[in-house]
């Protein structure tokens, strides 16, 4: 009984974690727009079903941000076979929201985890502040700040 609620307590301060980096790097918007990238994007960085000309509610913006977020832990907890601390798995959750699974499940920091250098998976994080703008990559400020971020968090404890 003790293993179920320490395990429900670490989940639900890693959701909260991750749900206030997400909203800090994110923000809300809650008329669709483009973002840098050219991808159409409304409330908290949801592309999923965003369209031009929509207009979310800030109830269903937080709806928005639940799921993206499960899907995005969802993810992190598919493919990665380290242990992973509360930070970790927040840092990571931010990572898969904003990079998705796909380049999660492809990249030298999942495989640096997994293998059990975490040292090098967070230092991974780093090399993920490109977008391609006017069809030139390059690195975003946005970016830059948020790799960091997820990056000191991601090495708290090592």
């Amino acid at each position: 009984m003790i293993k179920k609620r320490v395990a429900a307590a670490a989940l639900a301060a890693s959701v909260s974690l991750s749900t206030a980096m997400i909203t800090l790097f994110e923000g809300a918007e809650h008329k669709a727009y483009v973002d840098p990238v050219g991808v159409v994007t409304i409330c908290y960085g949801h592309t999923a079903t965003a369209k031009l000309g929509q207009v979310k509610t800030e109830e269903e913006c937080q709806a928005l941000l639940r799921q993206d977020l499960a899907i995005a832990m969802a993810a992190v907890d598919r493919h990665t076979t380290a242990q992973l601390t509360i930070e970790q798995r927040a840092a990571l959750a931010s990572f898969v929201f904003n990079f998705g699974e796909t380049k999660y499940r492809t990249s030298t920091l999942l495989k640096k985890l997994n293998a059990g250098d975490k040292q090098g998976a967070c230092a991974e994080m780093s090399r993920w502040v490109n977008g391609k703008v006017n069809g030139q990559w390059k690195a975003l400020p946005g970016l830059v700040t948020r790799r960091e971020v997820e990056r000191e968090l991601c090495e708290v404890g090592l």
